[in-house]
């Protein structure tokens, strides 16, 4: 693979999750544009699908309270920043982003089950809280440029959010419990995926040992090696194995059956 060819993949894969990332961001929040369309147009009340701490019909607002809006004024409000934080984690967290926002979405909506005041508790700004609490403590456990540079961009954006984290006597209507909870879940999930959903990279001049069948060698694969000799055919794959992805490049000699070299990276 020439190296020209190598960067054109990876920006076809950057667009691709480019795409699906806002694609997802769009949908979900369309969704919830649907939902208060239909309550405002036919006069219904869904606030009863809110989270009712501590009773049993209440836990079925886990489910369905980050759908419900009282206002369109309310749904206004969180759906610029969520968008901006599904891009976001989508796009950077690609591999467990869909992970982390199920449980931010559960883990927010049970806390506030367990710990919030005796109130109908509806809205998606637990969740807001919990992917800004997600991207900007993934920076701090991860401590890699990217994830760094995303996390400051976050705190610069969203410095203005840490007074929804305590109750105001002025917004008795507001569930800060929602906020303070989904930013602790947000901050649990950063720390509990802080190995995962990171895109290896071949280092540059990394040195391997080989093992063939039957030879043993030692070659060196730089950042952007690419195989030019008539002597072998070269493959190279991705695998995934639980939470440690990993590379393989092979090449196989191309009279032969049996592998020449094989390098897992």
């Amino acid at each position: 693979m020439k190296k020209r060819d190598s960067e054109i993949e990876l920006l076809s894969e950057d667009k691709r999750m480019l795409q699906q990332s806002i694609l997802f961001a769009v949908g979900f929040t369309a969704l919830l544009w649907l939902i208060r369309t239909i309550e405002w147009s036919a006069s219904l009340d869904l606030g009863v699908f809110g989270i009712l701490p501590r009773t049993p019909l209440g836990m079925v607002g886990i489910i369905t309270a980050p759908l419900v809006h009282g206002t369109f004024l309310h749904l206004l409000s969180n759906t610029f920043p969520l968008i901006l934080l599904l891009i976001a984690t989508f796009y950077f967290y690609n591999k467990i982003a869909l992970e982390v926002f199920l449980w931010i979405y559960l883990i927010t909506g049970f806390w506030v089950w367990v710990a919030a005041r005796q109130a109908y508790h509806i809205g998606a700004s637990g969740i807001v809280y919990g992917l800004a609490a997600f991207l900007l403590f993934s920076g701090i456990f991860r401590k890699d440029i990217r994830s760094v540079i995303v996390a400051v961009a976050i705190a610069f954006l969203y410095n203005g959010m840490l007074q929804g984290l305590l109750p105001n006597a002025n917004q008795q209507n507001v569930s800060w419990e929602s906020h303070l909870l989904g930013s602790v879940a947000g901050m649990f999930c950063s720390f509990y995926f802080r190995t995962s959903g990171s895109t290896p990279t071949l280092h540059k001049d990394c040195e391997r040992g080989v093992t063939t069948a039957p030879n043993r060698q030692n070659h060196t694969f730089g950042a952007n090696s690419y195989f030019t000799t008539t002597q072998y055919s070269y493959t190279y794959s991705y695998q995934k194995e639980e939470k440690e992805p990993k590379y393989i490049i092979q090449l196989n000699e191309k009279e032969g059956d049996e592998p020449t070299i094989v390098s897992e990276i």
